[in-house]
């Protein structure tokens, strides 16, 4: 497969701003600014891949030159031994020239970011926290597999077990790129243990990720929030302490409620609430982004409406389906495990498809 000229002229450039990096970071100067060098380590960093999957396309390309040379030079013995080799740089091209696209793709500016991981419990009652307790585990089993750290901001446990609400704070690189995708409406189908006759039922529970947003990536004016002190409870309004410690803080523009009473200390409650507050309004904002880019596309994950149903569990038949990419695993038990890359993997692979399928359409309309 071969690259146009508009993409070998990007990567060109590409190229020469990695071999300034790399001057750069020889430079004493810059070496004696801290700051400095490590900006410029971590631009040249992200140029890696894509330079050397270039570098490594343009060395087969030379030798497909140099191959189709001796096929059309007239020596029968060395055009026959270039016929041998040609197929398989062919095809070690094409299979760069794909890697390079996949490169260029916009990185999304959050994948690196740490997460907040908010699941509630829907329809179906004590079924249904029961539900949105077994999604809790998961995630937290797959974050222990990749070693990530998982914080429990604040939650909201049932009598019987389960859990009304939770949110955690999911700590670890790549972990946004890794579980954006798992927002909206988890369904369950299986026999709850109360229920005698054996009937499945059927059961929901939301999940809401959010990229983590720092201070520096959204403004909150003081002015702007309610913040009111209460004591915190336990389950049934059971009295856990008779301080004021527990805080609800309302953003009065959007009327954004978050409460927050894990804690012992207000001042620590404060602090867990704000978190949990920036990041809801960071994400609002890049939903509505992201809401405007999508009304001019169809693509395979619907309309990505928090509403909208993405998952089934279906207990008895150990199986796991993502309506989104019409993508089923009769492993469900080990996906609850958090074995949940199989699925993840297809959602990401659907997504660079959508993308490439996007950017091949823009470059052929600038052509």
């Amino acid at each position: 497969m071969s690259l146009t000229p508009q993409i070998i002229d990007k990567l060109e450039s590409v190229v020469a701003r990695s071999d300034e990096l790399t001057r750069l970071l020889s430079d004493p100067a810059v070496q004696a600014d801290g700051s400095a060098y490590r900006t410029h380590a971590k631009a040249r960093a992200e140029l890696e891949d894509l330079v050397e999957a270039y570098r490594a396309w343009s060395q087969v390309d030379r030798e497909l030159t140099d191959t189709r040379e001796l096929i059309a030079s007239g020596d029968a013995d060395m055009a026959a031994l270039a016929n041998e080799e040609l197929p398989a740089l062919e095809a070690k091209q094409a299979s760069l020239a794909e890697q390079i696209r996949l490169l260029l793709i916009p990185k999304d500016p959050n994948d690196e970011r740490n997460v907040m991981v908010e699941i509630r419990a829907g329809t179906g009652g004590d079924e249904a926290a029961l539900f949105a307790g077994d999604l809790f585990r998961m995630y937290a089993r797959y974050a222990e597999k990749r070693r990530w750290k998982v914080d429990v901001m604040s939650s909201s446990e049932t009598g019987v077990g389960g859990l009304k609400e939770v949110i955690a704070m999911i700590e670890g690189r790549g972990a946004y790129s890794r579980l954006k995708h798992e927002s909206g409406v988890h369904r369950v189908q299986r026999v709850p243990v109360t229920e005698a006759s054996g009937r499945i039922h059927t059961s929901t529970a939301t999940v809401v990720v959010l990229p983590e947003a720092e201070e520096v990536d959204v403004q909150i004016d003081p002015k702007d929030l309610r913040i009111d002190t209460f004591c915190s409870s336990g389950p049934g309004g059971q009295s856990v302490n008779t301080t004021y410690s527990a805080v609800r803080i309302t953003h009065i523009p959007t009327g954004m409620v978050v409460s927050q009473q894990d804690e012992k200390s207000q001042i620590k409650n404060r602090q867990k609430a704000l978190k949990v507050l920036r990041s809801r309004l960071y994400e609002a904002e890049l939903r509505k982004q992201q809401d405007a880019i999508a009304r001019e596309r169809n693509g395979h994950f619907g309309n990505g409406a928090r509403s909208e149903k993405i998952r089934t569990y279906n207990f008895k038949e150990n199986r796991i389906t993502d309506h989104r990419i019409n993508f089923t695993l009769h492993q469900l038990d080990a996906v609850l495990e958090g074995d949940l890359d199989p699925i993840l993997d297809q959602l990401i692979t659907r997504t660079q498809a959508e993308q490439l399928k996007a950017a091949t359409e823009s470059e052929a309309v600038g052509s």
